[in-house]
């Protein structure tokens, strides 16, 4: 299961997009702060939009699995106004058939409060 995410990562550092819309199911949503993608369509653009204006690469520090879900922390790092920035990620994952159905994350200092 792990094998999951290390694609779903090595596929978003390689810019590839095609590989990395291939890890998600037809109907996968993707909620990240007040951003919300649902379908290959929808991630096709949010996905598209972040890998070319900052540049992010992600890093994963650790991955727990507990049958279809798994959550990981993670470490973002990009470079914005020539300084680089480094961001602790939890991202919380639900699987299905080998696929990431729908994900959560949550970037330090992005928390939402009710």
């Amino acid at each position: 299961m792990s094998e999951i995410l290390r694609r779903h990562v090595a596929a978003f550092n390689d810019r590839d997009l095609t590989t990395l819309l291939a890890g998600f199911t037809d109907d996968a949503v993707w909620i990240t702060g007040t951003t919300v993608a649902r379908g290959r369509a929808e991630l096709a653009d949010l996905f598209e939009s972040a890998m070319t204006q900052l540049l992010p690469t992600l890093t994963i520090d650790e991955i727990l699995i507990d049958g279809d879900r798994m959550a990981a922390q993670l470490t973002e790092r990009l470079t914005h106004g020539g300084e680089e920035h480094t961001f602790p990620i939890a991202g919380f994952y639900r699987l299905r058939n080998g696929r990431i159905a729908s994900a959560k994350i949550y970037r330090e200092g992005s928390a939402e409060r009710d």
